[in-house]
């Protein structure tokens, strides 16, 4: 590499680690603002966040970054890069060329809309006033609307959504997939509901103290791998992960008195995120590959330690003794009808409290209605209806308050359009990757019924999570299974294991 090339590298260095400084000073920001920041500081610090927000999009569409970047490009240079540069320099450019096309002074606009309307948004759902949050989230859909003019729409307008959390997807493919997720699901829950071997859900109809709760969910994190060094678990309206840097991630979780297992499983999902933040290999700190490289294998990790870890037979072995210890004289049942009512199938309102199969059709109702927003050109006002008549349509329930319908996720108010297929997409690429797993780790549920979830984690950085962005989504699970990205192995996990549970 020439003296001048670099010159250019250690500038384009520097210059990535300003912008992965600014977004760890907006996570801790957008951390605080989600975890008990006082309301009426909130319009102040969505302008902050805003400003500097501002500031750190000026640094990553400044025309000086575009010449390094045709600098770095050119096939002499980039041939002499790291593995590391070399991606680096590719996923700067895809940002890079997205990013000019949005004015400086609109992306502000944009982010300080969205920080007040979260505040809003928790505060509308408290209150169970739509009316409220409606304004704010027509702004955003109309900006979002400006930025895929912008951006120039791909196949569809909402495609150009769906890119920037799963790249390359396309709503062709999701309509497809989905499309063979419902047909072959819809069956099966029905055929659960005729089943006479419902499992006994009335004992977990208790009052579980906040304080107990915390503790077992703090004892799994640690079960896990979690490192308390390394990060913490909150509270929040609506549970979430922050990555901010391997050294620090925090996670939230939220706390129901009247339920046992929503804090739990809420927990034990925001630390499978964190697993994969926490162990990201050390040279890719300080750049913007220290992430995970899609919200589709982001989400394949939480719904793994979730679901198919947290919500088996065997984790249950191990630590419903510990459960019961926690909540003495309240959980006075066998370890198998525990299972069983964790897992049990029952179409439901809240999307974050769906068991495993219905959950994919909470997300496919959210999927074809924001279809509608940027595809169809419905409107905010539209939405609480359409919600309501989609939910009597595919899980036949309808919610009789807006804080458990169109209000109950954060993700609209933040402008995240295009992120909630990321979730059924992770129920996909997790059950493709637990069965390699179990077949090269054949004792694999004999360790989890001992407690052993330590190697389990080491496998899955050695798979996954120390690669951070280095490498895509086709190529992780390429490299891992043999295969491209297949849902069957998803229908055939679950018809194993509800046709057990409800011995069809």
């Amino acid at each position: 590499m020439t003296t001048s090339a670099e010159n250019v590298l250690q500038r384009f260095n520097e210059r990535i680690s300003q912008i992965k400084s600014y977004e760890e000073a907006l996570g801790v920001l957008y951390w605080d603002l989600r975890t008990g920041a006082p309301r009426n500081g909130m319009e102040a610090r969505s302008e902050a966040i805003g400003m500097l927000s501002g500031q750190m999009f000026k640094l990553s569409t400044d025309p000086e970054l575009g010449e390094w970047l045709s600098e770095l490009e050119r096939p002499e240079v980039i041939s002499g890069l790291t593995e590391i540069h070399s991606r680096l320099v590719t996923e700067t450019r895809k940002d890079y060329d997205r990013s000019i096309k949005i004015p400086p002074k609109l992306y502000q606009e944009y982010v300080v809309l969205t920080s007040q309307a979260e505040s809003i948004w928790e505060e509308a759902k408290e209150k169970n006033d739509y009316a409220m949050f409606e304004p704010y989230l027509d702004k955003i859909i109309t900006y979002t609307n400006q930025f895929i003019d912008l951006w120039g729409p791909k196949a569809t307008r909402y495609d150009t959504l769906l890119d920037a959390y799963e790249p390359g997807m396309t709503t062709a493919e999701l309509d497809r997939v989905f499309g063979g997720l419902r047909e072959k699901l819809v069956p099966l829950a029905a055929a659960i509901a005729a089943s006479p071997h419902q499992p006994e859900t009335g004992f977990l109809q208790q009052t579980y103290a906040k304080d107990a709760q915390k503790q077992f969910s703090l004892f799994i994190l640690e079960q896990m791998g979690f490192n308390f060094s390394s990060g913490r678990l909150d509270e929040s309206v609506h549970p979430f992960a922050t990555g901010l840097n391997p050294g620090d991630v925090r996670i939230t979780t939220r706390y129901l008195e009247g339920d046992v297992t929503s804090a739990l499983f809420g927990t034990i999902h925001e630390g499978g995120h964190a697993l994969y933040e926490q162990n990201i290999m050390k040279a890719l700190i300080g750049t913007t590959l220290c992430t995970g490289t899609s919200m589709g294998i982001h989400e394949s990790q939480s719904r793994f330690w979730e679901n198919i870890i947290g919500r088996s037979k065997p984790f249950w072995s191990r630590y419903y003794g510990d459960l019961q210890k926690q909540f003495p004289n309240q959980l006075d049942v066998p370890v198998e009808d525990f299972y069983r009512a964790t897992n049990v199938v029952r179409p439901s309102l809240i999307r974050i409290e769906a068991d495993e199969l219905t959950y994919n059709l909470h997300i496919i109702i959210r999927y074809e209605i924001e279809k509608l927003l940027f595809n169809g050109g419905v409107k905010a006002s539209e939405l609480p209806a359409i919600w309501n008549e989609k939910y009597k349509e595919y899980l036949g329930v309808v919610a009789d308050n807006y804080s458990d319908g169109v209000l109950q996720d954060v993700h609209w108010s933040g402008g995240a359009f295009g992120y909630f297929p990321s979730y059924s997409l992770g129920n996909m690429y997790a059950a493709q990757i637990t069965d390699t797993m179990e077949r090269e780790v054949p004792a694999l549920w004999e360790m989890v019924g001992r407690g052993e979830l330590h190697p389990i984690k080491e496998w899955l950085t050695d798979k996954i999570y120390q690669y951070g962005k280095l490498r895509t989504p086709s190529e992780l699970i390429t490299s891992i299974t043999g295969k491209s990205l297949d849902p069957d192995y998803l229908v055939a996990y679950l018809e194993r294991k509800y046709k057990d549970i409800y011995r069809l």
